[in-house]
């Protein structure tokens, strides 16, 4: 048995999300699908992240088992680029790894941008790959909430009520807020997230960012650990899943 790396990028649009589901088309079924048309043999893929519908990749890492051949990566790759044509996603790496390797649990730290367009015209190109935000938004109040969301703290009101982690409690290594032009970019690292809570917390940081919210309105969500004070959730628009560290 030879165990595999993958590297993928994909468009998140067309899709219900990473996992397979039995109501539409998913990244890990279509992947699936195709090594078993490929190679002729049934796999199950382990994605480090499973990220929601809409959502995009730059960097998602995959492993997957294959028991009855030896295939060199480039012949991976190759094939199944070929096969998933039809599809927005494109296999970016592969590489042999050991058999004790697994892509979700050996991950040190995962890094997601959020982007949001802040222009009051409409998007056409850029329509399904960002946050459309009207509203003027001010980059440095946004920046003031920064020291509450790094470190470790309870973030029960920036979590899905659907999310199924054991505990609410989570180390945010880093959060950059940028902006260029009329492009506004949240960078954020951690070693794993909570259902929902990159969008989640962009939601609420874009009312401080329009003065819908003060700083300390942020703040406060933070603390109550409520639901219900959160912002409203950002689209899965101008989310990527950039990278992961092991």
């Amino acid at each position: 048995m030879k165990r595999y790396k993958i590297k993928i990028e994909y468009d998140g649009t067309p899709f219900i999300g990473w996992q397979r589901q039995d109501n539409g088309q998913s990244i890990q079924g279509a992947i699936e699908d195709s090594i078993k048309n490929i190679f002729e043999e049934t796999v199950t893929i382990f994605g480090a992240g499973r990220t929601d519908a809409g959502v995009h990749a730059m960097g998602q890492v995959a492993h997957f088992d294959i028991n009855n051949k030896e295939l060199k990566p480039f012949v991976i790759k190759n094939a199944l680029n070929d096969h998933l044509r039809p599809f927005p996603i494109a296999i970016l790496e592969v590489d042999e790894v050991d058999n004790k390797f697994h892509a979700r649990f050996n991950a040190l730290q995962r890094k997601y941008l959020y982007r949001i367009v802040n222009r009051k015209s409409p998007l056409t190109i850029e329509k399904g790959r960002a946050w459309h935000v009207h509203k003027e938004i001010d980059v440095d109040l946004m920046k003031e909430c920064i020291s509450s969301i790094e470190g470790k703290h309870d973030f029960t009101t920036f979590r899905s009520a659907h999310c199924q982690s054991d505990s609410p409690i989570k180390t945010i290594d880093s959060l950059q807020i940028t902006k260029s032009d009329e492009n506004i970019y949240f960078g954020f690292s951690a070693k794993s997230f909570l259902h929902h809570q990159v969008r989640s917390i962009v939601g609420s940081l874009k009312l401080v960012g329009d003065q819908s919210w003060s700083v300390n309105n942020f703040r406060d969500a933070l603390n109550s650990t409520e639901r219900s004070r959160c912002g409203a959730l950002a689209p899965p628009d101008g989310l990527y899943f950039m990278d992961v560290k092991y």
